[in-house]
């Protein structure tokens, strides 16, 4: 998606999309909440215990976190039953993934495969695992969903891009809602490609038209404003018009290359957050992740928008998202520390 493709989401008279559940599957996070201070903390999701279950077998390591987290968003968005059976309009939710190494694992296995027994050697249960698209389609056949589904693999800004694409197909009507989900796994392949040990990580966020939120009384944690990807910081900063929205109170970003890069009223910003410098490589589930701690800043009292921000100068491009508060985004004294 190009910064040029960012006039029509800043129109006001678009379609409003909205973030109304939040799911995590990341050891050392146990509430969204949790991501606004230091990390690890204590507890979390645990891959052990979570990762195990007849409706998760046969499946690999990305697709069965994807599908923790996504479980764990449509809950938290009230779109579940008691037996966790989606409750929304199947044929107009859309599935859309952020990852760049999702299953890179299995794709790796059925290659090796192949070049030490051939084709005849692979196993019918395991060779749906190498699909690209692998991942959002499980997502979609557990929840039965119909509407688009699709990954973006994109480098560093996959996340933020995802979301872009999500609220995009909400914005043009094609969908009135959106499972989006940032996933990377943790195993020998990964750790091969990256040189260094990562985390299993997997988070979910719904969002959904203003309007169709609205119309089941559901409470929005916040509104995905303005996106652009471009060549630099700058260039998607004017893109996205982050100037014409009011203050931001929180940058999500990589520290590194925010000090370093054009910054102009941003100097002021009161607080800034740098997720992978905590939790380690997060790579396409990092823009996911950042909307989840978007939300959490939002409905925490805290002043001014929130910026995320992806990629730089060691990456081909620089995605930037603006998320505002929602009306009723901030909740309750009473549902504040509930959210999963």
């Amino acid at each position: 998606m190009s910064a040029t493709s960012t006039a029509h989401m800043r129109n006001p008279s678009a379609r409003e999309v909205v973030v109304t559940g939040i799911g995590l599957a990341l050891p050392g996070v146990a509430t969204y909440g949790d991501l606004l201070g230091p990390l690890p903390r204590e507890g979390g999701f645990d891959p052990a215990t979570g990762l195990v279950g007849r409706e998760l077998r046969h499946k690999d390591r990305a697709s069965r976190l994807a599908l923790r987290a996504a479980e764990f968003a449509l809950h938290n968005a009230g779109l579940t039953d008691a037996d966790s059976t989606f409750t929304g309009a199947a044929e107009a939710t859309a599935v859309v993934v952020g990852t760049n190494l999702g299953n890179a694992d299995s794709v790796c296995e059925a290659t090796d495969t192949i070049a030490r027994a051939g084709v005849v050697g692979l196993s019918p249960l395991g060779l749906p695992q190498s699909s690209s698209n692998v991942i959002a389609g499980w997502v979609a056949i557990r929840y039965r969903l119909r509407g688009p589904n699709l990954t973006v693999c994109n480098g560093a800004t996959s996340g933020l891009d995802a979301l872009a694409w999500a609220r995009k197909l909400i914005v043009a009507g094609r969908a009135d809602a959106a499972v989006v989900v940032g996933v990377e796994p943790a195993n020998d392949v990964v750790t091969k490609i990256l040189g260094q040990q990562s985390t299993d990580a997997a988070v979910a966020v719904v969002l959904e038209a203003a309007d169709a939120a609205a119309s089941r009384c559901a409470r929005p944690r916040a509104t995905i404003t303005s996106y652009a990807r471009a060549r630099n910081l700058a260039a998607a900063l004017t893109f996205t018009g982050v100037t014409e929205e009011g203050p931001v109170g929180l940058w999500l970003a990589d520290e590194a290359e925010a000090a370093g890069a054009w910054t102009g009223h941003l100097l002021a910003t009161p607080r800034r957050i740098d997720l992978e410098s905590q939790l380690g490589p997060l790579s396409g589930a990092l823009g996911v992740l950042q909307c989840a701690a978007a939300a959490a800043h939002l409905e925490s009292g805290a002043t001014g928008n929130v910026l995320a921000t992806a990629g730089g100068p060691r990456h081909d491009a620089t995605a930037a998202l603006l998320l505002t508060p929602s009306p009723a985004t901030r909740p309750s004294p009473q549902e504040r520390g509930q959210h999963p």
